[in-house]
């Protein structure tokens, strides 16, 4: 009608009240098309109890019209009244055209209240009624895609997608994407994230196009979708991990640190960046600062099993048996535990000759390394320069019916047979 044209126009131009005031003009025409499309008008400018009273005046004289129950129930959406939607959609009738409409809003409503098997079957009911339907096996498909069910979502996102139907609001291609990417079709799914990108930008679609090129190490297109990500969207704290990890795999270190940085910079509280960030920091060779990250992550979580076990293992190859023994007393003193920390510290007890301590630490742990061999070429060490020598041969022969490449300990075995002969 020309007249909520024209209102809709004078709103749009900044003539608010004067556009309102048309179309409250209109709320007691006698019209019934005038007042359904008023309706809409409000409900698409968000006036949602004012479109609202016009279907329930309209219900009251169609009560067995199903597209009054479905705007109807839209609304209440709206209103944050699922139940009382869900109600009015249970009222339609299974041969009304507005049905399948209904089955899909139902779908939505129970998958949002958790109720996902009660959803799976109202979409099923729909795709047995109307098969050929796009809309039905996009949202099939997407229901599945939703829980994480890629292979049963791809068929029916495949069967929307190449029906090649526009559908307003829903970018099919990314979806497929996300489909195949989930099945570990990367190919297939960074064709699509190219073409759903052409269609309509959109940011975790970016993160997910850049994450699927890195999982087949195709790091610069990675690196090109995560820039253009932070760019868009600098607080968009996941981007700067893979992006650090993707400079890594080039070999551009100073890049990626820089990237470690501006994530920290943005999210102080990322433990994944600080992990990273040490780690970087010792592969270039800058010690007192990969430490400095590792303890930054340890004092936000000390049961951050990663952080704590490369912060020990690196103090333990640099000999820093003081140090060592300080972080696992600080950790025990707090609650954490941990097999390898007390395998660390029997090594640092006996360095600092402390050998009642020592062996009772490597006693405590002998079971969780029994197949280590790392461990029982140490304690086997440890137990032949303490005079078990009986033992450290059992210890050591294990060694080598783990792996028989280790030289040196086949040596400490001729050395203690012809010893103790």
């Amino acid at each position: 009608m020309q007249k909520i044209v024209d209102a809709v126009h004078k709103i749009e131009n900044g003539e608010v009240d004067q556009g309102l005031a048309q179309l409250e003009e209109l709320e007691n025409t006698t019209n019934h098309e005038t007042k359904f499309e008023l309706a809409e008008t409000y409900y698409s400018l968000g006036h949602i109890d004012k479109a609202k009273k016009l279907v329930d005046d309209l219900l009251m004289l169609y009560p067995d019209e199903g597209e009054l129950y479905t705007f109807s129930a839209e609304l209440l959406i709206d209103q944050d009244q699922e139940d009382e939607a869900i109600e009015m959609l249970l009222e339609i009738k299974e041969d009304d055209p507005a049905y399948l409409r209904s089955l899909l809003l139902l779908a939505d409503l129970y998958q949002m209240q958790g109720l996902d098997e009660v959803a799976e079957q109202k979409l099923l009911k729909a795709i047995e009624k109307a098969p050929d339907e796009p809309i039905v096996s996009f949202g099939l498909g997407d229901f599945y895609l939703a829980r994480g069910d890629f292979q049963k979502s791809l068929p029916h996102l495949k069967k929307a997608y190449y029906a090649n139907v526009e559908m307003e609001g829903l970018n099919i291609a990314l979806r497929l994407a996300e489909a195949y990417s989930g099945t570990g079709e990367y190919e297939e799914a960074l064709k699509l994230y190219q073409e759903g990108l052409d269609q309509q930008l959109d940011i975790h679609a970016l993160f997910n196009y850049g994450y699927t090129a890195y999982q087949i190490e195709q790091y610069e297109l990675a690196i090109d979708q995560f820039n253009t990500l932070k760019e868009l969207d600098p607080e968009f704290s996941s981007v700067y991990p893979y992006l650090a990890k993707c400079y890594e795999a080039l070999h551009r270190l100073e890049e990626a640190i820089k990237i470690i940085n501006e994530g920290l910079s943005v999210d102080q509280y990322n433990e994944e960046l600080y992990v990273h960030g040490g780690k970087l920091s010792f592969k270039m060779k800058n010690r007192e600062k990969g430490e400095e990250y590792l303890r930054e992550v340890i004092a936000i979580n000390p049961s951050h099993f990663e952080a704590v076990r490369t912060l020990a293992a690196f103090l333990k190859h640099e000999n820093r048996f003081d140090d060592l023994i300080d972080l696992i007393e600080y950790l025990k003193d707090i609650g954490e535990g941990d097999p390898v920390l007390t395998w660390y510290e029997a090594v640092a007890r006996y360095e600092n000759d402390d050998i009642d301590k020592a062996k009772e630490c490597f006693e405590a742990v002998k079971a969780d390394f029994a197949d280590d061999v790392d461990f029982l070429e140490e304690y086997g060490k440890f137990l032949m320069e303490n005079g078990e020598r009986i033992e450290s041969l059992r210890l050591f022969k294990q060694v080598i019916a783990l792996d028989e490449t280790r030289l040196n300990v086949k040596e400490l075995i001729i050395y203690l047979e012809e010893d103790m002969q």
